[in-house]
């Protein structure tokens, strides 16, 4: 369905009775809420509501065109604007990549409105921006955010040979047909930017975030090639609330399309408790 929040309209798939129990799923770069269908399908077998959107700058209706508007503080307005609209008070928050960065801002900024946390990938921003200024291996995983910020120069690369560079990093281990939708949705410049904008907005948002006090899953991949270890044995550190710590081994970055089933059942979980 089409969603208006913030003066913008949000594509965002809606599954399961109205009344159930709500969980929130935000996705990252460069996925889709395509990212989320195996999760989706399992939860709403449990009898819970999923609410899945294509984010700022996925949603054609929602591609502000400044760098400015990507900040972490205008994208967890968004997913509040969203359940505000869906009149759901409290959800439970599922966040991948940069939608576990806007997960962990919800959570910790507005605790009120989190059931509990599920964050996959990135760790609290905190540990995050520790392990990028100061451990080795992070800061070669990070590298690429160079070219991601880079206006123009990063479409260009991006785009060229039909999205053939973000193909390869995709598939394998993705299918084709996983990925199809997330590359499908980014060919179009206008949206390749705004997409990167979340990038070239990045520095909001993190040195300033305290500890989640809800309760709190994160679940780390050990062949992701984007986040190290060092980050992720620094997550705990950063929450006051029940913490779960959920290691993967042999699986890439791509948890929710890899793993569908933990990611439900670590929801479940947290739901459960």
């Amino acid at each position: 369905m089409e969603i208006r929040a913030n003066e913008l309209t949000f594509e965002v798939a809606v599954s399961g009775p109205d009344d159930a129990p709500a969980v929130l799923l935000l996705h990252g770069f460069p996925q889709s809420h395509r990212c989320w269908d195996g999760v989706v399908e399992r939860l709403n077998a449990e009898g819970y509501r999923t609410i899945a959107p294509d984010q700022r700058g996925y949603s054609p209706g929602a591609r502000p065109s400044a760098v400015d508007d990507y900040t972490v503080s205008n994208l967890v307005g968004d997913a509040l604007g969203i359940l505000d609209a869906l009149h759901v008070p409290k959800a439970h928050v599922v966040g991948h990549d940069w939608g576990a960065i806007v997960a962990w801002n919800l959570a910790v900024r507005h605790p009120e409105r989190a059931r509990s946390l599920t964050a996959l990938s990135v760790p609290h921003p905190a540990a995050y921006a520790w392990a990028r200024a100061n451990d080795a291996d992070q800061q070669r995983r990070s590298a690429y955010i160079d070219l991601f910020r880079q206006e123009g120069k990063a479409e260009d690369v991006l785009l060229a040979d039909n999205a053939d560079r973000l193909r390869g990093v995709m598939v394998p281990p993705l299918t084709e047909q996983q990925a199809e939708p997330h590359l499908d949705l980014l060919r179009e410049r206008e949206a390749m930017t705004a997409a990167l904008n979340w990038y070239r907005a990045m520095d909001s948002g993190y040195g300033d975030l305290g500890p989640s006090t809800v309760p709190t899953t994160y679940v780390w991949s050990t062949e992701d090639l984007a986040l190290g270890a060092a980050g992720a044995q620094r997550c705990e550190q950063h929450v006051t609330g029940p913490y779960r710590f959920v290691r993967l081994e042999g699986v890439t970055h791509w948890i929710p399309e890899q793993e569908p089933e933990t990611v439900a059942r670590e929801v479940l979980g947290r739901a459960a408790g």
